[in-house]
């Protein structure tokens, strides 16, 4: 149905590896199984959220828009959604209403 969680996370990682081996800097405070993302229109606000709402076709459906948009050189140093505030919150909501996990931290 779906790419599934590895194709997710092995996309995930290409797009993390390329900011290592950039300028970017470390991206501090992030819990054990979760990601930092930047997300909005012109200054972006960071979001921690859960990995596994990397699984969901809502979710790969936004990191499919961030390849697109950025590929695997991020802006922010992190993983960087080309999507609005409010959108992403609907979204991260619903995925938490679903059982994926609580809310996601904001940070």
């Amino acid at each position: 149905m779906g790419i599934g969680l590895v194709p997710a996370k092995q996309k995930l990682q290409r797009t993390l590896l390329s900011a290592k081996m950039g300028n970017a800097v470390a991206i501090p405070n992030v819990p054990k199984g979760h990601i930092a993302v930047y997300v909005g229109e012109g200054n972006r606000k960071r979001f921690v959220i859960p990995i596994s709402f990397l699984n969901h076709p809502l979710f790969r459906d936004l990191l499919n828009r961030a390849e697109e948009e950025f590929g695997f050189n991020q802006p922010m140093g992190g993983l960087t959604i080309p999507c609005s505030e409010e959108h992403f919150i609907r979204i991260i909501t619903i995925l938490s209403h679903q059982g994926c996990t609580n809310l996601c931290n904001i940070i």
